[in-house]
């Protein structure tokens, strides 16, 4: 449910637009990979945000990651035309009707949230058949949502018992679904540190991010090395 009076805490106001963050971020690395977490798919036009992701993906050689949720706070979903209520449906849909103008020359989409002719779309991301779609939170039916239609799961303020309970509901519900369970990834946000980072990957987790936390222009190349250094040594 939303807030009980509609304030957004200070940490989730001093963010920046990710996706110019990354187009950023991508013109000056070649391997770092590029992720949203999360973006929530409801407040979005889903032919444009297709578009900016294809372009994103183009222009860094494949290395965009599309962490998606549909957020916790009623107000900000509503001032941006999502569907609170039904939140997960609307983001399914969106999803679907991306991969369809990342995947076809010409692609329509006829749903209840959204629905358009033929249109086309270019470019197309350099990752086939899209890029890597993962879902975030810890919803009841989260696990069921990654296999119908993700690539992986983004959980938050995870430990090692609940990505090992994770990644055993993900491979039981994969199987009935008649789909490879090794298709679907776990990535691990926010570790903090190596000895974190290591028994995530024990406990069946396949990637992780750190998280360094906004800070002055200045100070964030200071931060990130020091990570570099904990993590890496």
């Amino acid at each position: 449910e939303g807030s009980a009076d509609g304030a957004i805490p200070d940490d989730m106001v001093q963010i920046v637009d990710p996706f110019i963050a990354l187009a950023h971020a991508s013109a000056v690395t070649t391997t770092l990979k590029l992720g949203t977490s999360v973006c929530l798919v409801p407040e979005h036009n889903p032919l444009v945000q297709a578009k900016q992701i294809a372009a994103l993906d183009f222009h860094s050689g494949g290395r965009f990651i599309f962490g998606i949720g549909t957020g916790w706070l009623r107000e900000e979903t509503e001032i941006m035309g999502g569907d609170f209520d039904h939140r997960w449906t609307q983001a399914k849909e969106a999803v679907e009707a991306m991969k369809e103008l990342w995947t076809k020359d010409e692609a329509e989409y006829h749903g209840h949230y959204y629905d358009f002719p033929k249109v086309r779309v270019f470019p197309k991301p350099v990752q086939k058949p899209h890029p890597p779609v993962f879902l975030g939170g810890a919803a009841a039916n989260v696990f069921k949502r990654v296999v119908t239609y993700g690539d992986g799961w983004m959980p938050v303020r995870a430990t090692p018992d609940s990505v090992r309970a994770g990644r055993a509901a993900l491979d039981e519900l994969a199987d009935a679904a008649g789909r490879d369970s090794k298709s679907i990834q776990i990535l691990i946000y926010g570790a903090s540190s190596r000895d974190e980072i290591d028994q995530m990957e024990e406990a069946g987790a396949d990637m992780a991010t750190v998280r360094l936390p906004s800070t002055a222009p200045g100070e964030a190349i200071p931060g990130l090395e020091k990570l570099a250094e904990e993590m890496l040594g």
